[in-house]
């Protein structure tokens, strides 16, 4: 792994913006930032599509280690391009976030992409080149591996065993507008999972039928009858109001309600970022 690289890299520029979502990379690098340079800003988006255990997550951090920690509205949520989603909603959520950190700070914005992410599509990355954002886990060539590692040696405790989670407006299916309502219902239905299941790959859909529940594969195979039924007990009280559709209970699946031609579009976003 790179930790002295990526200490180095900060160390070398100084203060930065840093823009933390509540997940492990973004609260790793906000850390080693802010011991490496105590002006460093951190800024967190405060938003319908953010999970409420995820603000929380950034506000007890910032607390606890006296982070300048400052809350904003990103701004999507009046943004019809983003509302739309489109295949690359990612990029008018990126572009709408810099923005705003850039009108409340002078200071070079730093993101928490690390060298996984660039093997997906991700158009986010596209707004971050815009607007000159630097990734200094890619530039000290960390992966998602090295990070764990990393938040393990900072003494972060389950901060280092986060699952992934990407915002709630990813679990839209492209092309099905982002309604606010919608993503709190997915929030609360998705926290009511995890705190039966406890931190596993979790994830409520939204989809042209109503909405479809996920959750991990090898959780879901020892599950019996029993433990089955008082799942769906808990979350259909949740849904029926909301939608014609109970879900079952289906194996998580990556990407899901993400509907593009990949192999076209990860050329098209690499070609933009290398």
């Amino acid at each position: 792994m790179n930790q002295q690289a990526l200490r180095d890299i900060l160390q070398q520029t100084g203060a930065a913006a840093i823009a933390v979502s509540g997940g492990i990379d973004s609260l790793t690098l906000a850390c080693i930032a802010v011991e490496t340079c105590p002006d460093t800003q951190v800024f967190h988006a405060l938003s319908p599509a953010v999970p409420e255990a995820a603000t929380e997550r950034v506000r007890r951090f910032a607390q606890e280690r006296n982070w300048p920690l400052h809350i904003i509205d990103a701004g999507e949520f009046t943004d019809p391009d983003y509302l739309n989603n489109p295949v690359n909603r990612c990029f008018y959520c990126k572009s709408n976030l810099y923005a705003q950190i850039a009108r409340n700070s002078d200071l070079p914005i730093f993101s928490g992409t690390n060298l996984d992410d660039l093997d997906d599509y991700r158009p986010g990355l596209i707004a971050a080149r815009e607007q000159q954002v630097r990734h200094p886990y890619v530039e000290a060539q960390m992966s998602k591996a090295d990070i764990r590692v990393a938040a393990r040696e900072l003494g972060l405790g389950e901060i280092a065993e986060l699952s992934a989670a990407p915002c709630l407006s990813s679990r839209v299916t492209t092309g099905i507008k982002i309604v606010a309502k919608e993503l709190h219902l997915i929030d609360r239905v998705e926290a009511t999972l995890r705190n039966a299941l406890g931190d596993i790959p979790i994830r409520c859909r939204r989809i042209p039928e109503g909405y479809q529940i996920q959750i991990d594969t090898e959780t879901l195979q020892q599950m019996d009858e029993e433990q089955y039924q008082a799942l769906q007990a808990k979350i259909h009280p949740l849904l029926q109001s909301e939608s014609q559709l109970l879900p079952e209970i289906e194996p998580y699946t990556r990407g899901s309600a993400f509907v593009h031609d990949k192999v076209a579009a990860h050329e098209a976003t690499h070609e933009e970022t290398i």
